[in-house]
């Protein structure tokens, strides 16, 4: 295994481990409120849940929303400023941030509040991807980046395993916001670790802000973002209202709960795996039959939802399935980004948690008119053949440019001034 000069093999695989700590607590602090709304509405909003607990756990999504915003809004802002300070500073800064955010959200007392506090949550969480990407390819060399890239997100999709589904059981038993105190104690470890054991690396002082916005300017990373966003939302409409599509509509115990998002967990953690190498394959053809593949199992979903052990098996397929779309729309930005690498990888973020604000309000808004928790199940089969949609006009619109690139490129090598030949009369 070929490290950097300067770094050892096993300095290098604790510096990833250290990274990839920071990524489990983001992939905590993003989902265990999906496990703990009815939790998080019958504290914060007593009033409504009393009246209606359909429309206090409808109002409580606000807070996946605002956390999902907070990504959206921190990814390419963050990562254009910091792109040319040195790395490691730059995550230090960033674990720092997602331990004090998070903190916020444990002592916060009112609605509002801690809604503030989800969305500071969620600014560094782009950032801190792309900048641990860009540093973990460093740690292992061009030839290994994808290994050591893959490391790091590992921590993401072990959070889906066994941080979401724990905390998520925590706070059912001990309150909600002690999810939370763990994901703090979580990101102060990272912290500790990436000051220790993530070398030093100088940023690029060539970079600037101006530079890596120039991204924005090229279509194909608009429709990209827009496949990401549409498409992925389906997962997260489900994803959203699992504790009540499981106790409400299957009739389950609380304790089932933690059980359908090992489920979920174990399914996006398969779902990463294969839709990286399906992507290696064709990245157009695994987004297109990928989202209409999501929107089937959202249909089967939906219609297996009243019972448990079917609807648990129909959320772990549905995972696999949604999931695939991850690698896959990280691997597209980065082909359509050009030279803007680092923020073609945090605009990934971008892109799936506009799904997850735009998939949770939605969800939100059809339980909340009382069209019951299976609802926000075919807003997901809705939002993934949207997907399906722009996928087919943005490849479209990308054959149809290239083409154009031949006829041009063709017509210069042969024109009159080239060849030095007059033109054939046409009389």
């Amino acid at each position: 295994m070929n490290t950097s000069t300067a770094t050892s093999r096993g300095a290098a695989m604790w510096a990833l481990l250290s990274l990839a700590i920071g990524a489990f607590g983001i992939g905590m602090t993003e989902f265990v409120s999906m496990g703990l709304l009815p939790q998080i509405a019958g504290d914060l909003l007593p009033t409504v849940y009393a009246t209606s607990p359909e429309e206090a756990v409808a109002q409580a999504g606000v807070l996946i929303s605002l956390y999902a915003l907070g990504v959206v809004v921190g990814a390419p802002t963050i990562a254009a400023f910091v792109s040319r300070y040195p790395r490691h500073r730059v995550l230090i800064a960033l674990a720092l941030a997602l331990l004090l955010f998070n903190a916020l959200t444990v002592v916060m007392p009112t609605f509002e509040l801690v809604g503030l506090a989800r969305f500071l949550s969620g600014l560094p969480h782009g950032a801190y991807f792309g900048m641990a990407a860009v540093a973990a390819a460093d740690l292992f060399g061009a030839e290994k980046r994808g290994r050591a890239i893959s490391i790091v997100m590992s921590g993401l999709m072990i959070a889906n395993v066994v941080g979401v589904p724990g905390g998520t059981l925590l706070g059912q038993n001990l309150g909600w916001r002690a999810a939370y105190v763990i994901v703090a104690a979580v990101f102060l470890l990272a912290l500790l670790m990436i000051a220790f054991f993530v070398p030093a690396q100088p940023g690029d002082a060539g970079r600037t802000v101006r530079h890596e916005l120039g991204i924005f300017r090229i279509p194909q990373v608009w429709l990209t973002v827009a496949i990401g966003a549409i498409g992925f939302g389906a997962f997260f409409a489900v994803y959203s209202y699992v504790a009540t599509l499981v106790t409400e509509v299957a009739g389950a115990d609380e304790w089932v709960v933690p059980i359908a998002l090992v489920a979920i967990g174990l399914g996006m953690t398969i779902g990463n795996l294969l839709g990286g190498v399906l992507a290696d394959k064709s990245v157009r053809r695994t987004l297109v039959w990928g989202l209409a593949a999501i929107a089937a199992s959202s249909a089967i979903l939906a219609l297996l939802a009243h019972t448990t052990v079917p609807l648990i098996i129909g959320l772990f397929v549905f995972a696999t399935i949604s999931s695939t779309a991850t690698p896959t729309v990280q691997l597209r930005l980065l082909d359509v980004a050009r030279d803007h690498q680092a923020i073609g990888a945090a605009l990934n973020h971008s892109a799936l948690n506009i799904g997850n604000s735009l998939g949770a309000a939605l969800g939100g808004m059809v339980i909340a008119v009382g069209w019951g928790y299976v609802a926000p199940v075919w807003v997901g089969v809705a939002l993934s053949l949207v997907g399906v949609g722009i996928a087919l006009f943005a490849f479209g619109a990308e054959r149809r440019s290239d083409a154009r690139n031949c006829r041009d490129l063709a017509a210069r090598e042969f024109s009159p001034e080239d060849t030095g030949t007059s033109p054939i009369p046409t009389h």
